[in-house]
């Protein structure tokens, strides 16, 4: 019995200790919450997520730090959040490359995303923006497909994501131009403008400044309605371009085992995040569409959009090395 009184004794003292109100959801957040995100500083997701975190952390009454891990398809910036300790206190900003494009297209899956991440709530949508060089003769979609089948194998295009790759393929097809990868969209959209590459799929962060500037033009949106931002680029559906499916999405996830009260804290938090005015504001010069969902909402969402991204890749028998 003494033994028992003393382990009992010791536990509750233990639950005073610095950090263990970490694990209670009435006390969360107690300190500043980790928010990961997969591309390097400068791009589309960089700017989105520290627009965000800084709605956040005035939400929680808590500082909300942004970590940049880039590289490998946004596998190392996942693969970071699904191993940390499920208290809520780092989460993943987590688009179609790490969650959807890594582990369908990989012969080796780096995770199950279904299993390795606790859904939380979408953060919205992207607007892309298909584009070239001013220096690239060309002013239509039409005419960009005629350059390219003219050399094939000699143009060169960009991404710094798996939506822009795919919406790439779908475009023009396999082996028609030679792709190059980038960690984020600024180092893309640097070689684009040097002339490296010839024409890429990138988000409304950076091409409305360099349109309007005259260095790149904007042949098509991938927005099912014209942006506000580029109000005179066509949609696909106005060119006929049907084939392109591609709906560039982020949303918010944690690690596995998240307990379900800090979940739906979350969760609430990030959505009154989406709806306070200069949260909104600013995502729409960003050209984004912010818009939360409750966590079940979320993880429909994300299945639905990971079964229709494989379908796609299945159809044009896409392999990415």
């Amino acid at each position: 019995m003494r033994r028992r009184t003393f382990t009992l004794a010791t536990l509750a003292a233990a639950a005073t200790l610095p950090g263990a109100a970490a694990w209670s959801a009435d006390a969360y957040p107690n300190k500043p919450v980790k928010l990961i995100v997969g591309f390097a500083p400068g791009g589309g997701a960089d700017a989105l997520t520290r627009i965000i975190a800084e709605g956040l952390a005035k939400q929680l009454g808590q500082q909300v730090i942004v970590e940049n891990r880039p590289g490998a398809d946004g596998v190392l910036a996942a693969q970071a959040a699904a191993s940390a300790r499920p208290d809520g206190y780092t989460l993943l900003m987590g688009t179609n490359t790490a969650m959807v494009a890594a582990p369908t297209l990989r012969p080796t899956p780096p995770y199950d995303p279904f299993k390795a991440f606790t859904p939380i709530s979408s953060a919205g949508q992207f607007s892309m923006f298909l584009v070239v060089p001013a220096s690239l003769p060309v002013k239509s979609v039409k005419e960009l497909l005629a350059l390219v089948a003219s050399k094939p194998g000699t143009l060169n295009s960009a991404s710094s994501n798996s939506a822009s790759e795919l919406a790439m393929l779908q475009l023009l097809g396999e082996g028609k131009v030679v792709n190059a990868r980038y960690k984020g969209d600024m180092q893309a959209m640097t070689d684009l403008l040097g002339g490296q590459v010839q024409m890429m799929f990138t988000t409304g962060t950076l091409a409305p400044s360099y349109v309007k500037d005259g260095r790149i033009r904007a042949l098509v949106t991938l927005q099912p309605q014209r942006s506000a931002l580029l109000p005179d680029v066509p949609t696909g559906g106005e060119l006929g371009l049907g084939k392109l499916t591609i709906t560039p999405w982020a949303g918010f996830f944690g690690p596995p085992g998240l307990p379900q009260a800090i979940t739906d804290r979350l969760s609430q938090e990030l959505q009154n995040t989406l709806k306070r005015p200069e949260v909104h504001a600013q995502l729409v010069q960003q050209g984004f569409e912010g818009y939360g969902m409750s966590p079940a909402k979320f993880a429909e969402f994300f299945r639905t959009q990971y079964d229709a991204f494989g379908a796609t890749v299945r159809e044009h028998n896409v392999k990415f090395e």
